[in-house]
């Protein structure tokens, strides 16, 4: 069963902060109700605890101040000092009237009567006009007990604050605990909710991610299909119109290479194939300055198969269609070939080769092998100035062989050294010799090295004051093993 979800990356992302947001809302709600309920207990307390305070303290004066009364109206017996006694009664009872809500709360109502009953009862009898002295001390000496009875209703006053207060104490901490276990049942929740909709959110975006870079990567033969909410599938479905729209492209431009480089070769192979039949002698003997102007059109008849080829192997990698033919050899001897098929531009140049190439022998495609030794020969060649020196060194390491060219030429500028294996770049410097090159030598380099999944680099360093090019091509066999395979 598929719960159903928002089907727009707006409405995914409202979703979720809803679902996430909602549960801290409802935290937070019943925790300021909870808030405003101990609040507002607080503040009847405050209230009832000051107005219990208050009254204790007035009847206690107020008990005093009619007690001393009826001593006063004992000594003197006059009407003025009974009226002042019959007063202080009558404030006596206003008083506990006040306290007769809190005593009814403390369920002391009965005691707070038979305190104004027995006051009551004292001054009747100090105003009995048939008392003696005797019946006078006794009546006085009663406002003892009531003395304890008011404190006995003090006592339930305060009790019943204090009680009250630790229950408000315990509501606290109890939403207190409620409020943390709520917090602990939150954050889990949230975070999981969180990761969901990340999830959901994060996984068409990789998508996008991975089919850009995918373009990015000329890798135009991968369908591109995004899964998630609709405004991303649209963007998906205008990437998978981009990716075909590039493949076309692509496709459209490997033919029209192919097929003029085919045209291009069968001109050029009726050139050379004359060419070499005038240094043959085959149409008779040639003057040493005939033969010189031969040997150019010889040499340029070269380039030009070289940059055509280059063409075709370019095409070849773009569409994918060549595989590697792996087979032992020793590289040394194809570095020499290399070189001798690029003797007549050394000589015109006077250019000196150094080879520093150690007799290994190599397992990778030597029909690749050659093509970048043969590139960037020719590419030394052109940016090297007459006089200056080329040099080339391999050597074998455990788990693969490395081959480097360097060159006292100009070098490459810091700021083309990122593009000069991007195929038809061409840096701003004058390259040499007669024929230009095409842009795509040095990309046809890379594309073979990556196919044995070895690396090429332009180093900077300062032995070589021009360019120089270190190739790692890894091996299957140690060095050790290799020499033994050989030798067997």
């Amino acid at each position: 069963m598929r719960f159903p979800r928002p089907r727009s990356l707006n409405g995914l992302i409202l979703v979720g902060f809803g679902l996430v947001a909602l549960p801290l809302l409802i935290a937070v709600i019943w925790a300021l109700v909870n808030l405003d309920r101990v609040a507002e207990q607080s503040e009847q307390l405050v209230s009832t605890g000051v107005s219990a305070a208050e009254n204790n303290r007035r009847i206690n004066e107020q008990l005093i101040s009619l007690e001393r009364g009826a001593r006063l109206y004992q000594v003197l017996k006059n009407d003025d000092s009974l009226q002042l006694l019959t007063q202080d009664l009558q404030q006596f009872d206003r008083l506990l009237q006040d306290m007769a809500p809190l005593a009814q709360e403390v369920n002391a109502t009965q005691l707070a009567t038979s305190i104004s009953t027995e006051a009551h009862s004292i001054i009747d009898a100090l105003s009995d006009t048939a008392a003696d002295d005797a019946a006078l001390l006794h009546a006085i000496a009663r406002f003892e007990p009531l003395s304890q009875r008011i404190e006995t209703l003090t006592s339930a006053m305060t009790a019943y604050v204090d009680t009250t207060l630790s229950t408000l104490q315990e509501t606290a901490r109890n939403a207190q605990r409620v409020s943390a276990w709520q917090v602990a049942a939150l954050v889990p929740g949230t975070l999981v909710l969180v990761l969901i909709f990340t999830l959901l959110v994060a996984r068409p975006i990789r998508q996008i991610d991975r089919a850009i870079g995918q373009l990015g990567e000329s890798g135009f033969s991968r369908p591109i299909e995004i899964r998630g909410p609709t405004d991303l599938q649209r963007l998906g479905r205008q990437l998978e119109w981009l990716r075909l729209r590039l493949l076309e492209l692509a496709q459209e431009k490997n033919k029209f290479l192919r097929h003029m480089s085919h045209e291009l070769k069968t001109p050029l192979a009726n050139i050379r194939e004359g060419t070499e039949l005038l240094l043959d002698g085959s149409v008779g003997e040639l003057e040493n300055p005939q033969r010189e102007v031969t040997d150019i059109l010889r040499m340029n008849g070269l380039k030009l198969q070289q940059l055509i080829e280059n063409l075709l192997s370019f095409s070849a990698w773009q569409t994918k269609s060549e595989v590697l033919t792996l087979s032992d050899f020793e590289l040394r001897k194809q570095v020499i070939y290399v070189a001798k098929t690029q003797r007549l531009a050394l000589k015109a140049a006077n250019i000196q080769l150094k080879l520093a190439v150690d007799d290994i022998i190599v397992n990778a495609d030597q029909d690749k092998i050659r093509t970048v030794l043969d590139n960037l020969l020719s590419n030394a060649v052109k940016f090297t100035p007459r006089g200056g020196v080329i040099t080339i060194r391999a050597s074998r390491l455990p788990k693969s062989f490395v081959l480097e060219f360097g060159d006292t030429g100009p070098g490459i500028p810091d700021d083309e050294s990122p593009r000069i294996f991007e195929a038809f770049f061409q840096g701003r410097r004058e390259q040499g010799g007669q024929v230009g090159g095409t842009g795509i030598g040095l990309s046809v380099v890379l594309e073979c090295i990556q196919a044995h999944d070895g690396s090429v680099e332009l180093m900077n360093s300062d032995e070589f004051p021009g360019a120089h090019f270190r190739i790692h091509i890894p091996q299957k066999q140690d060095a050790g093993q290799q020499k033994l395979a050989a030798n067997g």
